[in-house]
Formats: structure tokens, sequence, C-alpha cells
């Protein structure tokens, strides 16, 4: 192994979390608008295990061997030519679509910002992604305003525990559903109301409710759609309930991709040091564990994101 070389797990085909291969390759190089960060933390998605197994294969296909991952949180090791936003030495956070399970990562310089002072370099892998998720949902697309009634489904999740504390935050009255195990944690981020959906049918507790966000899909779409009032949102990232469904209650539904970018993650960097929103991780592992990061998340029901850690 050269003095260039770096550790990166990469994918070959897809497949189950033995696909995830720890390899050492050569150190990337940042080109114009692109910064290079040394990884010392990266989040580990859903959306990162879904690729994997090619559940989007027709919609984002890969190029094989590819690095996963979408977040990262890191030092600034070289600039690429021509930028003049970053200098190196300076922590960041923030989004790369060029994989972010290694030891260093190219980054665009508009989907990077500097990290929270206040948090951990694991920490802040938690937030790119799941915040900005949520805030475009509620805010973007959802068009939530304070006194409105909201629902969020899969409260305690990487993006759920984001959403709760936006929209209270907004000053919306926060309605959440969760797991048994999760509750007191999903009442601790401001939600007013919390259901435990393994023991209390939603639609027996929930009405009339101004915006659901559902990141949960399958059965809950339609107890989603049903807690709506008629003319509700509802905003999903998690599939399409039925139109006939949708046209019964009137409702308005969005499905969105999430756009990371540094407006939004200084937004959240600022809240974060306020102490307006706290992060949460649900378990950190070193980068040559990441089958076994990827086997957790499969798992679902977690209570924040998963990390892996590079340094």
């Amino acid at each position: 192994m050269s003095k260039m070389d770096i550790r990166a797990i990469r994918v070959y085909n897809y497949g189950d979390e033995n696909q995830l291969t720890l390899d050492h390759i050569p150190r990337p190089e940042p080109q114009a608008g692109e910064v290079l960060v040394r990884v010392h933390a990266a989040g580990v998605n859903p959306m990162d295990w879904k690729i994997r197994r090619g559940y989007f294969k027709e919609v984002l296909p890969v190029q094989f061997p590819y690095i996963p991952g979408l977040e990262l949180a890191g030092i600034v090791e070289e600039v690429g030519p021509g930028v003049t936003a970053w200098k190196i030495g300076q922590a960041v956070y923030g989004q790369s679509m060029k994989g972010t399970y290694t030891d260093y990562a190219v980054a665009p310089v508009e989907s990077l910002a500097l990290k929270p002072q206040s948090v951990s370099f694991e920490e802040a892998a938690t937030i790119p992604v799941g915040a900005t998720t949520a805030w475009q949902a509620l805010f973007e697309y959802g068009k939530l305003e304070a006194g409105q009634r909201v629902l969020i489904q899969g409260a305690a999740g990487g993006v759920g525990l984001f959403a709760v504390q936006f929209a209270r935050w907004k000053g919306a009255h926060v309605l959440a559903a969760t797991s048994s195990a999760n509750v007191d944690f999903v009442r601790s981020l401001g939600a007013e109301t919390v259901i435990d959906y393994t023991t209390t049918a939603l639609a027996s507790v929930v009405h009339d409710v101004d915006l659901v966000f559902d990141v949960v899909g399958g059965s809950a779409l339609e107890a989603s759609l049903q807690a709506l009032k008629r003319g509700g949102t509802l905003v999903t990232i998690a599939g399409q309930p039925a139109a006939e469904k949708v046209q019964e209650r009137g409702a308005r539904v969005v499905s969105f991709y999430t756009q990371v970018g540094r407006d939004l993650l200084q937004t959240f960097a600022q809240l974060i040091d306020e102490g307006q929103v706290k992060v949460t991780i649900e378990k950190v592992f070193p980068l040559s564990e990441a089958s076994q990061a990827h086997e957790l998340s499969q798992h679902g029901h977690g209570r924040g994101r998963i990390v892996l850690r590079s340094v």
C-alpha cells in the first residue's frame, strides 16, 4: 500500500451487506468547485442499503464498484482549483454524492458548511440528509405554519427526530407516531402527543391534522391519509397512497428528493449551537464494520442515525 492509498468501502454488485468490501484505493483529488475532506465520520442512511440492494437501479443507477454514503463530517484537507470558499483545516459537514464511507472524500463546495461547534464529528455526520429532508418536507413542501397541527410518522428515526424538533420550533402542534421503546424519547424532542403505533391504532386517536410527514410508508400511508383534515397535505418520502384514497380525502400529496445545500446546513448549525435542536446517534461503528452497520439499519425502528467512524 502506497502512502497515497486510503481505505474505502466499495460495492461491486447489487446484493446483501456482504457486498460491502474494505478496499485500498488512491486518494482522490479535488477538481474545480470541490474540496477534499478528511472524513472523521459518515452517516449511514437507509438510502445507502436500498441503493446497494438495487431498489433504485432504474432511477439511481450506479457504476460498479462504487463507494456508498452521502453524509460526512471532517476536516478540509485540500481545495480544488479556484476554490476560495474553504480553507485547509476547517471543520465541515455536509454531503458528497461520490461516497463517504472512506478516509477521504471529495465534496462540492456548496454541499458543505462549518460543523456545529457544540457537537462531535460523529454527531455532525447524522445531520445533513436527515435534517434537510425534514426541513424541506415541513416548510418548503408542507408549508407548515405556527399553530397548525402536524403528524410525524417514524418520529424517532434519523429524519423524524429532526422533523419533530423543527415543527415544535416553528410553533406547530406536534403529534408523533413511534414504537413503544421510543415514546419517552420522542416526547423529549417536543412532541405534545405521542402515539405508540404498536398498541394504538392511529386512526382512533388522530384526526383533522393539517399536515402529515410520512417517512415510513406501507400501511402507515393509509393511516396518514385518514389522519388528515379534508384538503390537508401529506408529504411522503416512502411511497404513494392509492389515488382513490387521496381523492376521497381531497388531499394534496407531495413527494420530493432532498437537496442538501450550504444555506440550510448553516441554519441547522445555528439552531444546534443555540440549543434549539439536538442530535442523536443510534450506534457508532468503525469504517471496517460497514456491513454490521447496514445490517442494523435494515432492522429499522432505531433512534437517530447510525454512524461510521473513520479515525
